[in-house]
């Protein structure tokens, strides 16, 4: 659970650097109404990953992860009117609330959204001789970040921006002898990170409304 401290934090910094937004507002609303469980990024991380978009001038992006499409309208958002983002989603209840709020924001021409396992809309992918993404944001299932990042490496380019959501876990992922799935899983992905020349790694630690948690960050380089 966030210390009141960090939600004080997080409220005063969206209040006084990110406007008000009624279609995002709308979209926090459609969420809960649906019953969808409250795990989307803050304010403040969705606008660090729209900048993040602009940095690298991406023209395409890959979202594993979508949820009810609150990180995905902000990633949209700043993708160029030919841009594209795919977005991929597990549960069809998340889905069916995420294509509405994507099309209540205007976004239905740069977003496609396919519903399924994450493995298989990426082999369908593949098999599509989909073009490389120049960012892709990694935030489903963490037991599978490892598979995730396989796929994400095959999916990139030289200059492609890997971020990876709660790979953190409350501090919990130090612990070396942890048996929890979504540790043992991410603690992999570390370690496949470290490991791989075509990345350079690292990672952030945040606090905030949504708890003690944070980001991993790769950039490829070859």
């Amino acid at each position: 659970m966030p210390e009141p401290i960090w939600t004080d934090v997080d409220e005063y910094l969206t209040t006084t650097l990110i406007p008000a937004d009624p279609v995002l507002d709308a979209v926090m609303s459609a969420n809960k109404a649906a019953g969808l469980p409250a795990i989307d990024v803050t304010a403040a991380q969705a606008q660090f990953l729209q900048m993040l978009v602009h940095l690298v001038s991406a023209t395409r992006v890959l979202e594993i992860g979508t949820l009810g499409g609150y990180s995905t309208i902000w990633l949209a958002r700043a993708l160029p009117h030919d841009g594209k983002l795919i977005t991929l989603e597990y549960e069809e209840k998340h889905a069916q609330v995420a294509l509405k709020n994507i099309a209540d924001a205007g976004l239905s021409r740069i977003v496609e959204l396919r519903q399924g396992r994450a493995a298989d809309s990426l082999a369908q992918l593949q098999a599509e001789n989909a073009e490389p993404f120049d960012l892709i944001f990694i935030d489903a299932d963490k037991p599978n970040n490892p598979v995730y990042l396989e796929w994400a490496l095959k999916f990139s380019h030289p200059g492609t921006f890997i971020v990876v959501d709660n790979v953190i876990r409350d501090g919990k992922i130090s612990d070396a002898s942890s048996t929890d799935p979504s540790i043992t899983g991410t603690r992999t992905m570390f370690e496949q990170m470290g490991a791989n020349p075509r990345l350079k790694a690292t990672a952030l630690q945040t606090v905030g409304a949504k708890g003690y948690d944070g980001f991993a960050l790769a950039l490829v380089i070859s």
